[in-house]
């Protein structure tokens, strides 16, 4: 049986990442559902993401296209593994802090408990060490996330440091160890 993975994108300039992971765990045979928040629409278009997954993008924790589902309840039903790629500090927050103010968070909190859920953090390495930052990762591990670390590189913004989103063949080995 295909497993089912819910990718979920948040915005960080790592967002347009999230395309080739799209496509490389398709091609491994995984039905891959992406769920966007607003702010990564501004790094990559949904449109991208629909055609490399060949499935619905999920922006809107209120569209609800089937009466008979709540859409962000379905989706976490269905869900053999959630995945935040790339994971921004915001997003990592706000799931530390119980918010569902998106589709991203919405799913990932309606999520059974027994899911794996893996998350990818990409950001400037100042907001990765801020000690806030630090402690809502820790409170994602201590409810049952995974981090997938970030590796030291010439970010975005011109600095030199940990927080670039790992590299692709780690994060789809940490999917791997999921299901085998």
């Amino acid at each position: 049986m295909t497993k089912r993975i819910t990718l979920a994108v948040s915005g960080s300039i790592s967002a347009y990442k999230a395309a080739d992971l799209t496509n490389q765990l398709t091609k491994f045979g995984y039905d891959v559902h992406v769920l966007m928040t607003q702010s990564a629409t501004q790094f990559i278009t949904p449109l991208t993401l629909q055609v490399l997954s060949k499935n619905v993008v999920h922006l809107d924790v209120m569209e609800e296209g089937d009466p008979r589902f709540v859409n962000h309840i379905e989706l976490a039903k269905r869900t053999d593994l959630y995945l935040l790629a790339p994971a921004s500090a915001n997003t990592i927050a706000h799931l530390a802090h119980g918010f569902a103010d998106n589709m991203v968070t919405s799913v990932a909190l309606a999520l059974p408990q027994s899911t794996p859920k893996l998350f990818a953090p990409a950001m400037n390495t100042k907001m990765y060490d801020n000690p806030l930052t630090q402690r809502n990762i820790a409170t994602l591990k201590e409810v049952g996330y995974e981090e997938i670390a970030p590796r030291s590189s010439l970010l975005a913004c011109g600095d030199v440091g940990r927080g670039a989103l790992a590299d692709l063949t780690e994060i789809i080995k940490a999917v791997d160890v999921q299901f085998h």
